[in-house]
């Protein structure tokens, strides 16, 4: 049976799902990605970017951002976890953050610049 888009997952469907994503980590009740952009204009054009598909997705991801580092944090709120939503947000983020993160500049969750 396929889950709908609001439908909390298990935590094995979750991280078979991060397994796929490039730098996500999290459970069923959040995933989250941190990245380090070249320079802080950098790092608001992303944000900018990931706004704009939130926008047109109508879900949206809480945002911290730390100078040149950035933390996307995806959840469905209303649902109480991770949803395919959130997944398909986590996908359009990492296909910004390709265009926009310094190579080789993940960085992991609680680690800052």
């Amino acid at each position: 049976m396929v889950a709908s888009m609001a439908e909390v997952l298990d935590d094995d469907a979750v991280s078979t799902a991060i397994g796929a994503l490039d730098g996500w980590s999290g459970g069923r009740s959040e995933i989250s990605r941190t990245a380090q952009l070249a320079t802080f204009p950098a790092a608001i054009a992303a944000v900018d970017r990931v706004a704009e598909v939130a926008e047109e997705l109508d879900h949206h991801p809480d945002i911290d951002i730390r100078w040149r580092t950035v933390t996307f944090r995806c959840s469905t709120h209303s649902a109480g976890g991770v949803t395919e939503k959130d997944l398909a947000l986590a996908r359009r983020i990492d296909a910004i953050l390709g265009q926009h993160e310094t190579p080789g500049q993940h960085e992991t969750p609680g680690q800052q610049s």
